[in-house]
């Protein structure tokens, strides 16, 4: 018979604390063992791979309902379909980079301008908040 763990020990493995493993169970990524009658329920070893396996995939920026999809897509071997949700990912990266940039450019604009200490309506930042169309 294989290994079984305590939810404790599995939390442990995983470098995850207990309620991170009862809230995967609830969202349905991991399964949840039964509960032997005074007892406490055992959980195969192989729960830390999958909760090492979600943890990496949101560590990469996908959400628990994209995690849920890859381990559906793993289970049908659906290499092209992964690929192609990978892909989106890259894009969706692409475009918060774009607009990071756009955001710092428009920051270091507005320090530059109170750096300057041209404004005669007070702190440059604060007016440019106020009135908007900072950002381009």
């Amino acid at each position: 018979m294989a290994q079984e763990l305590t939810i404790g020990k599995v939390a442990k493995l995983a470098e995850v604390n207990v309620e991170t493993i009862r809230y995967y169970q609830r969202r349905g990524l991991l399964a949840e063992p039964d509960k032997p009658y005074m007892g406490y329920r055992r959980y195969p070893a192989d729960m830390v791979k999958h909760i090492r396996f979600i943890k990496r995939a949101q560590a990469l920026g996908f959400t628990l309902n994209e995690v849920a999809l890859l381990m559906e897509l793993e289970e049908a071997r659906a290499c092209g379909k992964t690929r192609a949700l990978a892909r989106d990912k890259i894009n969706a990266i692409d475009q918060k980079l774009t607009g990071l940039t756009n955001m710092r450019k428009a920051l270091a604009a507005l320090v530059r301008q109170c750096d300057a200490g041209e404004s005669t309506k007070g702190c440059p930042i604060i007016h440019a908040l106020a009135q908007g169309g900072f950002l381009h």
